[in-house]
């Protein structure tokens, strides 16, 4: 299945809280979207692999996605090595996308940055034809997305562009929430983590309406680059 967009995250509920109202608003356009968790999250003060699994499902038919699938990497101990490369490079050639969006750059969980360096290795790597990998026993094609775009997590980064959101905030809290187990619930009897405070989503939504403001909309979300973005229109900015 050759998606448009291929989001790569290292735990469930990453692409939610750092890119979930750009994902909306491109399902709604039509493009064909999904997404690739590379753990299940296990080491999370709350909630088991099986409820974030369920999680995820469920956050995925919010959000519209073609696809979503666990690659059931370590969570804490994945490393951007060998192993995990050629693995990710396998699921890029199968979805082929023209875009990836990944983790942060750097941020409070060292996961994020792991994630976002693997993302960036895996995909020019996945360009490479004398790399083999083989899906359904099937030799895959070399496949190199045109753009990577990272999202932006918990800790500020200045964006190097921002997507306007304003018009699919609701989603993007819906499927935040999909993930009942890991944010602010009083009925909740497990330990308290750093999200699920009942500090966190203001927090988010915080976030949000500062990129918003930024580009004069209600709610905004930002990415950085791995290269300039061409443009042939000015009036395509906004």
């Amino acid at each position: 299945m050759k998606l448009d967009i291929l989001v790569l995250a290292a735990h469930p509920d990453d692409a939610e809280l750092g890119c979930s109202g750009t994902i909306a608003a491109h399902v709604a356009k039509g493009y064909k979207v999904g997404i690739v968790d590379f753990t299940q999250g296990e080491m999370g003060t709350r909630g088991t692999p099986e409820t974030r699994l369920k999680e995820a499902e469920d956050a995925a038919k919010i959000l519209g996605l073609v696809a979503r699938e666990n690659m059931g990497f370590k969570d804490i101990y994945f490393k951007d090595d060998d192993f995990h490369q050629h693995e990710l490079i396998r699921v890029i050639r199968k979805y082929q996308p023209d875009i990836v969006l990944a983790n942060a750059i750097s941020d409070r969980h060292p996961d994020h940055g792991k994630g976002s360096s693997l993302a960036t290795n895996a995909c020019f790597m996945s360009g490479l034809r004398k790399i083999e990998t083989i899906e359904d026993r099937v030799a895959q094609q070399p496949w190199r997305p045109k753009f990577v775009y990272h999202y932006i997590q918990n800790n500020y980064i200045r964006p190097d562009f921002i997507f306007d959101i304003s018009a699919y905030w609701d989603t993007k809290v819906a499927s935040i929430m999909a993930f009942k187990s890991q944010f602010y619930d009083p009925t909740n009897q497990e330990p308290a983590s750093f999200i699920s405070s009942p500090d966190f989503l203001p927090f988010i939504e915080s976030r949000a309406r500062e990129f918003g403001h930024r580009i004069m909309a209600k709610y905004g979300e930002g990415f950085t680059v791995e290269r300039f973005i061409g443009v042939n229109d000015l009036f395509d900015l906004k």
